[in-house]
């Protein structure tokens, strides 16, 4: 008797576990055959009147492997100018799948503005290619996750044997439930440029979120972030913070 209450609560436990859920964590991953979807939408307490709104949608390929599209939207000064900002595509694999560790590889293809003045300007649109790893400790409480990437910009897509703009992406990032339906995110990431003529310029970004997990496939969440950046070594903090709200789902 024992023996079979036992089985039965494993199987009870792994197939409530096999299901992730959509909560912002850091590790989130989408199960085989499931779609998602997160948008977000921004602003800033020094400008406004101008909005942003972004869009990440992806797919579980398999338990381990998942393909993203990423893109925004913009408006300043009440619509005077608007624009289409950029748009990903990328693809990532957990390489590990511990209880607790986790481990993602990841790469993506971008390009910036895609539509502005004029559709992919030439002079003006980036194109950005991208390699990264993420890793975490997951428990069902918390969750501790640092990331590196590795970025090249160009204005061109394939020019590779070009200078370009060489970037390297680092960041840590926290998740805590407080309960079943409430969750703290906080989150640091640097990106600094690697070229010797930008002279060691960068910037730190962190985040401050709070989440409401409306059930296993839907949350909603409200954000506000700041900037300190440095130019020729001298740090200077951005006036003003930038605030957002967020939802997610699966289906």
């Amino acid at each position: 008797m024992k023996k079979l209450f036992l089985t039965s609560l494993l199987a009870v436990f792994a197939a409530t576990s096999a299901n992730a859920a959509i909560n912002d964590n850091p590790m989130y991953r989408p199960d085989q055959g499931r779609f998602y979807s997160i948008t977000e939408v921004n602003s800033h307490t020094e400008d406004i009147d101008s909005w942003g709104v972004r869009e990440k949608f992806g797919y579980g390929i398999t338990d381990r492997a998942s393909m993203w599209i990423d893109t925004n939207v913009y408006e300043n000064d009440g619509f005077d100018h608007y624009g289409w900002g950029d748009f990903e595509i990328g693809a990532d694999y957990r390489l590990l799948d511990d209880m607790n560790w986790k481990l993602d590889a990841y790469a993506s293809y971008a390009l910036k503005p895609v539509w502005g003045a004029e559709f992919l300007d030439a002079d003006q649109t980036m194109y950005t290619w991208g390699v990264g790893v993420r890793g975490g400790y997951v428990t069902d409480m918390w969750t501790v996750a640092g990331h590196v990437e590795f970025n090249y910009k160009n204005t061109e897509s394939f020019n590779w044997g070009d200078d370009g703009l060489h970037a390297l992406i680092a960041g840590l990032d926290g998740y805590l439930s407080l309960t079943s339906d409430w969750a703290l995110l906080l989150g640091a990431e640097y990106t600094g440029i690697m070229d010797d003529w930008a002279e060691n310029a960068g910037v730190w970004t962190g985040k401050f979120g709070v989440n409401y997990n409306i059930n296993q496939d839907m949350f909603i969440g409200a954000y506000i972030s700041g900037e300190m950046a440095h130019g020729t070594g001298d740090w200077e903090t951005k006036d003003g913070i930038g605030f957002g709200v967020k939802f997610g789902a699966q289906f």
